[in-house]
């Protein structure tokens, strides 16, 4: 089996691709684009995938092309072809053991998503198993709370290398919902930077004893009457919800002893602040090292290799 290998992280709104060394982990190139499922009809996927890999593909050394990985919402439903939902607890070897065949793409691999179903926690999840098994390894735990943000975002809890809860909090569509398609959203520039004093209030805001519904609506009452500017109204609410956000995990972060924080710089930024005012032990990792990471664990795993 070839050493060298495709990652692809494949989400509702974006493509993201790497070639891979195995052994190394080290990113060789790397292709983006906005195509995500929703930009997508499902006939199109191996397509699209077939295209934009074709040089990549012929550098295997051997007879067959190199192998793809494919995580995310790629796998969903109403992406390429609906993967399984492996429940949990979940480990690497599992989700090594359950690729799913993509149709249309030789040795091209579906990677399975996670789900919960108890009586109390009904949740799902896909392509923030392969960032937390990733993020953990390069950290160097078997054992950890990984908050990964993001639209949908995910606070997943592993013990002894196997992923054992997690947790999703709807903060990024909330925001994007609040911002674009609510009152207290529309004194807000359509093109805005981070406001430090916006987001910190916002924080504060969230420990309001009349809880998140009022801290959100004072976006609005501080615009009117306490100062709050246009271009800061965004920050305040993303400090409200993150500042809810980390409300509802505080005893898993507290069990925990601190955070493995996986995403994009600027996500990364927002939490890191948030936690570090809130006096949380971080340990950022940026979301595309953590998804190379996580799927070269799968590939070593299919192979049988160590490590």
């Amino acid at each position: 089996m070839s050493e060298t290998f495709i990652a692809i992280d494949w989400g509702t709104s974006n493509f993201r691709a790497f070639l891979v060394d195995g052994k190394s982990g080290r990113c060789l190139a790397e292709k983006r684009s906005s195509a995500g499922l929703k930009s997508l009809d499902p006939q199109q996927f191996p397509h699209y995938c077939r295209e934009q890999l074709a040089e990549w593909r012929t550098k295997t050394g051997g007879n067959s092309p190199l192998p793809v990985y494919l995580a995310g919402m790629v796998g969903a439903r109403s992406g390429w072809v609906e993967a399984p939902q492996l429940e949990m607890p979940l480990t690497l070897e599992a989700l090594a053991e359950n690729l799913m065949p993509a149709p249309g793409l030789d040795n091209a691999w579906l990677v399975p998503g996670a789900r919960m179903v108890t009586p109390s926690h009904v949740d799902v999840m896909r392509g923030e198993e392969v960032q937390a098994f990733g993020a953990l390894s390069l950290v160097g735990r078997a054992s950890g709370l990984c908050c990964l943000p993001g639209t949908h975002s995910k606070w997943v809890s592993a013990r002894d290398n196997t992923l054992i809860h997690f947790t999703t909090l709807m903060t990024g569509e909330l925001f994007h919902a609040l911002r674009f398609h609510t009152l207290v959203g529309q004194p807000v520039p359509r093109e805005e930077v981070f406001d430090a004093a916006g987001f910190d209030q916002g924080l504060e805001a969230s420990r309001h004893p009349a809880g998140l519904l009022h801290a959100l609506f004072e976006a609005r009452s501080r615009y009117l009457h306490s100062g709050l500017e246009p271009e800061q109204v965004g920050s305040f609410l993303s400090g409200v919800l993150i500042g809810s956000e980390l409300a509802a995990m505080q005893p898993r972060i507290e069990a925990e002893k601190g955070v493995v924080l996986i995403g994009s710089r600027e996500l990364n930024a927002s939490y890191r602040r948030a936690m570090d005012i809130r006096g949380l032990a971080v340990c950022p990792v940026e979301a595309d090292r953590a998804s190379i990471e996580g799927i070269r664990l799968i590939n070593r795993c299919r192979s049988g290799s160590p490590g």
